[in-house]
């Protein structure tokens, strides 16, 4: 079992906190929290140990799970790999690209491994459809959700929408080849619901929207692609697949098939596909990945350099406000 220590025991964190005592792959070792009050209110709560520093924590364990403001997750990082500590991110990674490529030359020199938290890519719905999504030409995505002050610190683009950024990206197989984009600040000092186009080199194009003052939750992406549809409902955790193939002959009919003929004559049957949906905790599998990645010596299902390409491209649609 690795040794792990938890940074930040706020909303994420505690729910963190829970999910590593619970693995059996990681020993919980105990958290900081810079706010003292709060510490000491979890760790009554919970029973957990309060370590009085970062320095202290790290001094205790394998791996280090930064779940604190994206502003200070720079700052930990380079405190966890200076200790030659492996390290899980809460996303995005950090809060400016140049941060982190410099986490990531600095993990490679202490031969540290690192993994960002893009939860969605362990929702039980994208997993079921994943192997399905192949080349993809055009992408629509919405994450909508109530306003909830906690994550107004980062605009909308890093709050929400990078989770559909990181998944598209892991499914195109394409640089990106142009940014698009429009934001508003409704109520707080940054955009709180961003439109974004991206281009793909390869003609694909993602059209995502994402806002945090929508009347109610929503987290839909939409695949597009040759004789296929593929809808991933990350919030209900539902799919629906529907495929076309080309029609039987006439006398192999039933008459309960669902035809269409394009304007070439040339016929496509319709038929629909219920993959099966295994339920799963997305935060306890995403840290248990990473504990398998550190024991195997194999790359993270989310790596840095991962997380990073979300970030740039994030970056990207935020420069065009």
């Amino acid at each position: 079992m690795l040794k792990i220590g938890i940074l930040g025991a706020g909303h994420l964190g505690k729910i963190h906190l829970k999910l590593a005592q619970q693995s059996d792959k990681y020993e919980l070792m105990g958290f900081y929290d810079a706010h003292q009050e709060n510490a000491k209110k979890v760790s009554a709560e919970f029973g957990y140990k309060a370590f009085n520093s970062i320095a202290d924590l790290l001094a205790a364990v394998d791996v280090v799970d930064i779940v604190t403001p994206t502003l200070s997750h720079y700052d930990c990082a380079k405190q966890a790999i200076a200790a030659g500590k492996h390290l899980f991110l809460e996303k995005p990674i950090t809060k400016t690209v140049a941060e982190a490529e410099e986490i990531i030359a600095l993990a490679k020199a202490k031969n540290v491994k690192g993994q960002v938290g893009h939860v969605e890519r362990f929702n039980p719905a994208f997993l079921a459809v994943k192997d399905k999504i192949n080349n993809p030409m055009f992408i629509e995505a919405h994450r909508l959700a109530e306003f909830n002050p906690r994550g107004t610190d980062v605009p909308v683009v890093l709050d929400l929408m990078i989770h559909d950024i990181d998944a598209i990206l892991s499914v195109v197989n394409s640089p990106v080849k142009d940014v698009q984009a429009s934001g508003t600040a409704v109520i707080s000092e940054t955009p709180d619901i961003t439109n974004a186009r991206i281009s793909f080199e390869n003609g694909c194009v993602a059209n995502l929207t994402a806002s945090r003052i929508s009347l109610k939750n929503m987290r839909k992406t939409r695949f597009f692609q040759k004789d296929a549809y593929i809808a991933v409902d990350f919030f209900e955790k539902a799919t629906e697949v529907v495929r076309m193939k080309d029609a039987p002959k006439e006398k192999d009919l039933n008459g309960f098939e669902m035809i269409l003929q394009n304007a070439e004559g040339v016929k496509k049957q319709i038929y629909f596909e219920n993959p099966e949906i295994a339920a799963n905790n997305a935060i306890l599998d995403e840290l248990e990945s990473f504990a398998d990645a550190i024991n195997n010596n194999t790359t993270p299902v989310v790596s840095l350099e991962q997380g990073t390409n979300a970030l740039r491209v994030a970056q990207r649609i935020i420069d065009c406000y």
